[in-house]
């Protein structure tokens, strides 16, 4: 079958040239003598026109030029369609593309699209909105939502804005419901992760899967911030997946489960962000896992 390609360029995420990308996507994508278009990515993130356009046209690939808010807004438009997605990293963290070992020079990225390797990979609701790797409660999201605001994007800005919430970050009551247990907790934030990356290669839930079935969570108690420190690069290098233990768990200052289905009561109404973009928050949110939720393309095992 004649594969044919959409190529989606996001022309603001990250801070690479997108002058560079176009002119490598269209020199070695015809070299294939594979059939495609360039479109843009929209601000308002409406693709509902893609479902047609892709049945009429015999589209088999799309391909996502961007970050990772790039990629949960086309796969989350494209949900139940038989179709490919790709990934060219340009964001400023790249979360999944780092998860799945998706490379981030365009060329061998596209090397990796162009090699066909299709495996079907998780994603979850948060209220019905869809995430395809991490959502998070707190400062995290706090971060994403003044990062959203700052003229330049990119690591160095991403790590300037953090280290200026770490200083006045606080923490948020929360109440967890999962598997009939209800955990009451005072934290700087929670994690909901379906890939083992927050992006960047920064690895808050070691133990994540894209296609394992299951949810990781990672709740960041309230510490002195100096401990709190400790405690993160711990849980990044060794973090290991813990049954509830009611007796232990406000003896821990990072707690790390896995489930399919979870409730977070958010009294006060904590930030939200939805793969690193920032999202409308709540005061209770229902997340479950959507397994096997399309098909994304990966690098070749090697022997």
């Amino acid at each position: 079958m004649q594969r044919r390609f959409i190529y989606f360029v996001n022309p603001i995420s990250g801070t690479g040239a997108k002058g560079i990308l176009l002119d490598i996507i269209k020199k070695k994508t015809a070299e294939k003598n594979i059939p495609f278009e360039i479109l843009h990515t929209n601000a308002e993130a409406e693709y509902s026109y893609l479902k047609e356009k892709i049945a009429v046209e015999k589209i088999t690939d799309v391909i996502v030029c961007g970050g990772d808010g790039t990629v949960n807004q086309i796969a989350g438009a494209l949900s139940g369609v038989d179709i490919n997605i790709g990934i060219i990293p340009m964001g400023s963290g790249n979360g999944l593309a780092f998860a799945a070992r998706i490379p981030k020079r365009i060329h061998k990225a596209l090397d990796c699209v162009y090699a066909g390797n299709a495996v079907y990979i998780d994603s979850f609701y948060i209220n019905k909105k869809f995430s395809c790797m991490l959502c998070g409660l707190g400062f995290d999201a706090q971060v994403a939502h003044d990062f959203a605001k700052q003229k330049k994007r990119g690591l160095y800005n991403y790590v300037k804005q953090s280290t200026k919430n770490f200083f006045k970050a606080r923490p948020y009551h929360f109440e967890i419901i999962l598997d009939g247990k209800r955990i009451s907790s005072e934290a700087f934030f929670i994690s909901i992760a379906n890939s083992n990356q927050f992006g960047n290669n920064f690895t808050i839930a070691p133990q994540a899967s894209l296609t394992d079935g299951l949810l990781d969570i990672i709740i960041v108690n309230k510490m002195s911030k100096l401990r709190l420190i400790w405690s993160v690069l711990k849980q990044i290098k060794m973090g290991h997946v813990r049954l509830y233990e009611d007796k232990k768990y406000h003896h821990n200052d990072i707690h790390y489960f896995q489930t399919k289905h979870l409730t977070v009561k958010n009294p006060q109404l904590a930030p939200l962000h939805i793969d690193g973009d920032p999202a409308e928050t709540a005061a209770v949110f229902e997340i479950e896992i959507i397994e096997k939720a399309f098909r994304l393309l990966v690098p070749l095992k090697k022997d």
